[in-house]
């Protein structure tokens, strides 16, 4: 049984703990609020991107003509796999989550013959596949989860050097992973594909689709254009990508910290009941033996 003195170290070490995680969530919570500002705001634009992409692309595909982002190298042998988490813990399953998705993916890949390498984003990534996969990862991006506003200059990093790689033949899919934010205590998995641009059917009403069967001459032509505009596509949804992490991520920390804090909370209740009680059995025993020793004189 541990002493008071050491039931009190404890029971003011938790009450420590619980002022940190209670720290930690209003810090999260303050952040949440400027990452799904950030994340929100940069979804129309992305899905424009996409939604135009489609207009053009749906005159060039599976022509000779077309850009290589759209087309392919033609094979599916070498793949990327993009592995965006954060540089820090402390955020519940976010972390874990994304890293137990990269293996399944990267396990199917290889049973299936594929040749897979990596590019982690964010240090958690990287330290959670190292041991299985090491040799796979080319490169780590750190810093560019935890800043506190993500820039685009840091996914158009990132879109260069996959640009390069392409150029280069070091890959023939490129497949981003990460997590969608959809609440402060939700998000989804998700796997978007970079390279090959994944370009999404257009629906059309009978209107539009009238309208669409209209001649239309382009200044410069569709794949001049589409060659333009594909690269930047590719920085749009890189961007995204990191921006809905970030969100997901202060969401997560944000709910892990809410419930370190409870849990603290209940600890402490529960420590100050034994301490009360341990106190009291002191006293009692204490009484006693006094009581024992003036009755024996």
């Amino acid at each position: 049984m541990p002493s008071l003195k050491d039931q009190r170290a404890r029971i003011s070490s938790v009450k420590q703990t619980r002022k940190i995680t209670s720290a930690m969530k209003l810090v999260a919570a303050s952040k949440l609020k400027r990452a799904q500002e950030q994340a929100e705001a940069s979804r129309p634009y992305a899905t424009r991107m996409a939604q135009m992409l489609g207009n053009l692309a749906a005159g060039v595909q599976g022509q000779p003509e077309a850009p290589r982002l759209l087309a392919g190298t033609g094979e599916e042998q070498k793949y990327l796999l993009i592995v965006a988490t954060a540089d820090r813990g402390l955020c519940g399953g976010f972390n874990s989550s994304i890293a137990r998705g990269a293996r399944r993916r990267i396990q199917e890949l290889q049973g299936q013959g594929k040749d897979v390498r990596l590019i982690c984003v964010g240090r958690k990534g990287r330290d959670a596949l190292r041991r299985d996969y090491g040799s796979l990862i080319l490169h780590t991006y750190e810093g560019v989860a935890g800043k506190k506003r993500m820039e685009f200059a840091d996914a158009h990093d990132i879109a260069e050097r996959i640009l390069e790689m392409f150029e280069a033949g070091e890959f023939d899919v490129c497949e981003i992973v990460f997590n969608r934010f959809v609440s402060a205590i939700r998000n989804e998995l998700t796997f978007l594909q970079l390279v090959p641009a994944e370009i999404p059917q257009v629906q059309r009403t009978e209107a539009q689709a009238e309208e669409q069967s209209a001649p239309y001459e382009f200044e410069p032509d569709e794949e001049q254009i589409l060659t333009e505009l594909l690269p930047r596509n590719l920085g749009v949804q890189v961007y995204r990508a990191l921006v809905e992490n970030a969100a997901s991520e202060q969401g997560a920390r944000m709910a892990a910290m809410d419930s370190a804090t409870r849990n603290a909370g209940d600890m402490i209740k529960r420590l100050t009941l034994t301490y009360n009680r341990t106190r009291q059995a002191q006293i009692t025993k204490e009484l006693i033996e006094i009581i024992s020793g003036a009755e024996a004189v």
